[in-house]
């Protein structure tokens, strides 16, 4: 069975390039006319894997194109999510597989609410890839990445293809605890890096905003009903900025290169759950409206 992949980004690509070389059948989907036309010029999708670079002349088609697809996986940005699969609906097979690799929370509900016929998988991942050019994706670092179904505990059988590719990964029976974790690590992380202007392990330098922020996620967490989550989130917090010193987060390369960021599926979501379970967070709350003006100054989506 074929792999459609929409989102040619870091993570998409680097599923593509080690999916496509181990035998699996790949398609790239990109989301226009003159994105296909500078891939076509580009020959592919390059991988650099410790120094060495590999091309996969993978194939790619446009949204609108009429083959059906059968496994998608979406690995655009979460404000992507849900305008992207509404375009790709038509074309669902049925029993379609989607793997929602998407950062935050939010955007998978959304995505789900869109194709209530398809199953809907979501995914979190701490793999370490980052573009050093168009279709170029250079792999940084070994991670894991966990999947799950909120609505049907069984694995599906093509996760011995991603064992194949080399694709670290476990299947989770709580998968909600796994995306809580990951939002509430860059919720405490990211928007203070953008805020300062610096990379991860310059945090270090402000270790009592970080121990706020991460007091007031676990009580989060604690209300929400993620318990698990929310154990020694401030020792995690404390080694993920340690093991990442020295790279800029995603939310602060977005804002460096004046892009769109995740604000809404990250601070935004965690502040309206605060919200709903009438839990006062001032520090989060606070950061939340710092953030949001300092993209509005920047002329950036601040929501």
């Amino acid at each position: 069975m074929s792999w459609h992949i929409l989102g040619a980004g870091s993570l998409g690509s680097l599923w593509a390039a080690r999916l496509a070389r181990c035998g699996e059948d790949v398609t790239l989907i990109l989301r226009n006319a003159a994105r296909l036309q500078a891939y076509q010029q580009a020959g592919g999708l390059t991988l650099v894997e410790q120094g060495q670079a590999q091309l996969h002349a993978l194939p790619a088609q446009l949204p609108d194109d009429e083959q059906p697809i059968q496994r998608l996986l979406l690995a655009c940005k979460a404000y992507d999510a849900a305008p992207a699969v509404a375009s790709l609906a038509p074309r669902l097979a049925s029993g379609a597989e989607l793997i929602l690799l998407q950062n935050g929370l939010g955007s998978q509900d959304e995505v789900a609410r869109l194709v209530p016929q398809a199953r809907c998988i979501f995914a979190s991942s701490t793999e370490g890839a980052f573009r050093q050019a168009d279709f170029q994706v250079v792999f940084a670092g070994h991670g894991h990445t966990w999947l799950g179904d909120p609505l049907r505990p069984q694995p599906p059988a093509w996760l011995d293809a991603l064992h194949t590719a080399g694709i670290a990964h476990d299947w989770s029976l709580d998968i909600h605890s796994r995306l809580w974790r990951k939002l509430a690590l860059n919720c405490a992380i990211n928007p203070l890096t953008v805020l300062h202007d610096c990379r991860n392990g310059e945090l270090r330098e402000h270790p009592a905003e970080v121990a706020n922020l991460c007091a007031e996620l676990t009580e989060l967490l604690q209300r929400c009903g993620q318990s698990s989550a929310a154990e020694n989130l401030h020792g995690e917090v404390q080694r993920v900025i340690q093991a990442t010193a020295a790279n800029y987060s995603s939310m602060h390369q977005d804002v460096q290169h004046r892009r769109r960021s995740e604000i809404a599926y990250l601070l935004g979501y965690a502040c309206q759950a605060a919200k709903r379970h009438d839990l006062a967070l001032p520090h989060l709350q606070a950061l939340h409206q710092r953030l949001q003006g300092h993209l509005q100054a920047r002329g950036l989506p601040s929501h």
